[in-house]
């Protein structure tokens, strides 16, 4: 697959000047839910309703969808609202359903891009649809099954296609319920900068206060676009209560957002990003500098420890390292996030540079 500027022409064709907007409730409950939120939605920059029908849950028991019977709410409030209707699917049977009831934009949750089996199925299904497909991240941080997903599609003849960023599982706990891991999604971006990228704030932050955080950090990264959860009672919603947000509180993000433009087109401002773009360069310098000397010293380490029959990890050593270094962060302005991972990764570095010395 190769990025061509016809991979925008689906999203091109809504002529918007804002960004692409998807919203509505993490499941259809009730056909008066469906219908209410679509309603308070219509009179905004929302082009695509959404709606769970199917929903899978980690363990039995839960709530998992409300099943066909949802199809026919959203084809009515696409009736009554003019709205385009958007729903995931997740096996074969849910696309032929979905086709059936005229959903315009169809999803591939994070579970299902996880699984090339699934995702192939799907495209069998969808095979030359005009109906617009988007590709959620996979669960696991993995770009190039992310990738695959599209591809999958794109070789079935699938032309409106996007890909949507909802952050990834972490076994540590963070502030988001998916650490948003922006730099494979910028990845993605780069390899191909006209395929549609949509955030999903709702899923990365688990958490409605954060929504218009996350949302504004993913447009400063020029993304195109958002699905944001959007229910009339959130604290009473029957899947992911936290992370939904009411109509008038999405319309208040939606007006708060500030879009940024993709370059500065004056001489002052070329000057000035020259020169702190050439300071950049030289501070990258020094700390790919001083990390060479770092290992440097791991090595050295290494080669002590292996004359005294050591083993390379000392958890105490480590802690006493990793708390230090997030303190001294801290009075630096440097997140605690940032320091944990961007610490683990030298560690991890210093580890392997000891396993060479030690068993070479």
């Amino acid at each position: 697959m190769e990025n061509t500027k016809e991979m925008r022409n689906w999203l091109d064709a809504f002529k918007l000047n804002h960004p692409f907007v998807i919203a509505g409730p993490c499941s259809a409950e009730t056909e008066e839910q469906v219908l209410k939120i679509a309603h308070e939605l219509k009179n905004s920059d929302v082009s695509v309703f959404r709606a769970g029908i199917w929903k899978p849950r980690t363990r039995p028991g839960g709530f998992e969808g409300i099943g066909e019977i949802g199809l026919k709410w959203l084809k009515k409030a696409k009736e009554e609202t003019g709205l385009l209707m958007g729903t995931e699917v997740a096996t074969a049977a849910h696309c032929k359903l979905a086709l059936e009831y005229d959903i315009d934009v169809l999803w591939v949750g994070a579970r299902t891009t996880a699984n090339p089996f699934a995702v192939q199925e799907i495209a069998d299904t969808l095979a030359g649809t005009d109906k617009i497909v988007l590709v959620k991240n996979p669960v696991n941080p993995d770009m190039a099954l992310w990738l695959g997903g599209v591809e999958r599609l794109h070789m079935a003849g699938i032309k409106n296609l996007g890909v949507i960023h909802r952050g990834f599982s972490t076994y540590e706990k963070t502030k988001y319920r998916n650490i948003p891991e922006w730099q494979i999604a910028i990845e993605l971006q780069n390899k191909f900068p006209d395929l549609p990228l949509i955030i999903d704030p709702s899923h990365i932050t688990g958490n409605r206060n954060m929504i218009l955080e996350v949302t504004q950090e993913a447009l400063d990264l020029n993304y195109d676009g958002m699905i944001i959860e959007t229910h009339i009672d959130p604290d009473n919603a029957w899947s992911d209560a936290a992370q939904q947000v009411t109509p008038d509180a999405l319309k208040q993000i939606l007006k708060d957002l500030k879009i940024r433009k993709v370059s500065g087109d004056t001489a002052d401002f070329t000057q000035k990003m020259s020169k702190l773009r050439a300071n950049i360069d030289v501070l990258d310098a020094n700390l790919l500098d001083l990390l060479g000397k770092r290992m440097k010293v791991a090595d050295e380490i290494g080669q002590v420890k292996k004359e005294n029959n050591v083993a390379v990890l000392q958890n105490t050593r480590w802690n006493e390292i990793q708390e230090k270094m997030i303190a001294e962060g801290g009075k630096k302005g440097l997140s605690e996030e940032f320091i944990v991972k961007l610490f683990k990764d030298i560690h991890q570095e210093s580890i392997e540079h000891q396993e060479k010395i030690i068993n070479g």
